[in-house]
């Protein structure tokens, strides 16, 4: 029996633009935990090799000191490790793969798989037939060659790629990169280890995608895991089972603000997110002046506990009830514009007199209270 640990789209190097300078950087530095972790598992698990299905590295252009990074926190687990470009890494003439070789930073137990053909793994009774991508979009199937590639009565036939299975994922992912739907059957293979859909997903009973080992998106799509695979004997079903690997759980959370009890449960909520919890919040509707305060306060909590909160109200309405307006204590020329935006409130254009004295309500709130400008929401 072979054991194996199939993982994709590590992504190292991702930037993480949306995010500010220190929250990015942690978002970052915990992909090459995911790795430090991977390599912890194959140990833990006893795995014979961990395959790699491609986007190891987001980008070419990565610094030299994350390749070296990168390979050191490979270092925990001492078996091989079979390694393929993707879209984002592909198999340049140029290329990162070109660049760590200059290095010296590939560990001798790593294979990396830069031309499509067959590796012998003899002392395993495993053959890999790789699908690397030498230029980031490709409209062939460059998968095509397994079903022709000869390999040893007994050894196992398993196949690495990145792409898009025809057929099976959304339309929008459907284009470049190619891999026909069937291709594990059709080309004789006992597994297929697929890269490129961040989320774990079974394509077949031969066929899957492990998805990234930690989260990088607000997309509910099954990832932060890897796929422990067991396989038995040639033309065997193989035994697949999804591990959880990862540490943040990003999560989209959205509210439509219009009675008292949306907001209260919109705070409780907010109030059980969680350390490790990347959440981008989207909030419309309306609120009066109270229900500001106390969910700019609530925001402002969850920022300092979370990992990350990414919060925009601009489609939050401030509604100043009467009793709001008189508690402002406006006096004088301020006084005199709040009674005109009030009585504007009652005529044709009253739309725009009800957004005016609800920026001004905001204003002399935040004055009164000594809240800065930059306060959310």
């Amino acid at each position: 029996m072979v054991r194996l640990l199939h993982t994709a789209d590590w992504q190292i190097g991702k930037l993480f633009g949306q995010f500010d300078r220190d929250e990015a950087a942690l978002l970052a530095d915990a992909r090459f935990k995911a790795v430090e972790r991977l390599a912890n598992l194959a140990n833990e698990q006893r795995v014979d090799l961990v395959l790699v299905a491609g986007d190891i590295f987001d980008a070419q252009a990565v610094a030299d000191r994350t390749i070296h990074r990168l390979f050191n926190a490979m270092a925990g687990f001492s078996g091989r490790w079979v390694l393929l470009p993707g879209n984002h890494d592909a198999a340049l003439a140029e290329s990162v793969w070109t660049r760590a070789a200059r290095l010296q930073a590939i560990a001798g137990n790593v294979s990396l798989c830069l031309t499509p053909e067959t590796l012998f793994l003899t002392s395993l009774g495993v053959a890999i037939l790789p699908a690397p991508l030498t230029q980031r979009n490709t409209f062939s199937d460059l998968t095509e060659w397994f079903a022709s590639a000869r390999t040893p009565a007994g050894m196992l036939r398993i196949g690495l790629a990145h792409g898009s299975v025809q057929g099976i994922l959304a339309e929008a992912v459907d284009s470049a990169n190619p891999i026909a739907a069937g291709r594990a059957e059709q080309a004789g293979l006992d597994y297929l280890a697929l890269g490129d859909w961040h989320g774990t997903r079974r394509v077949d009973a031969r066929c899957w995608y492990s998805g990234t080992p930690e989260t990088d998106r607000f997309r509910a799509n099954d990832s932060g895991q890897a796929l422990l695979v067991e396989l038995n004997e040639p033309r065997a079903l193989p035994t697949v089972r999804a591990i959880g690997t990862g540490r943040h759980r990003w999560r989209s959370d959205s509210q439509a603000l219009q009675v008292p009890s949306d907001l209260e449960a919109l705070l409780q909520r907010i109030a059980g997110y969680a350390a490790n919890d990347v959440v981008q919040l989207s909030l419309s509707g309306q609120t009066d002046l109270a229900g500001q305060r106390r969910l700019r306060d609530a925001i402002g909590q969850a920022q300092g506990r979370v990992h990350s909160l990414l919060a925009d109200v601009s489609a939050l309405r401030l509604e100043p009830t009467s009793e709001d307006i008189d508690a402002l204590q406006a006096d004088g020329y301020l006084a005199e514009v709040v009674a005109e935006l009030r009585a504007a409130q009652e005529v044709s254009d009253a739309q725009t007199a009800r957004d005016a004295l609800s920026l001004l309500a905001g204003i002399l709130d935040d004055r009164r209270r000594g809240v800065g400008a930059g306060g959310a929401p």
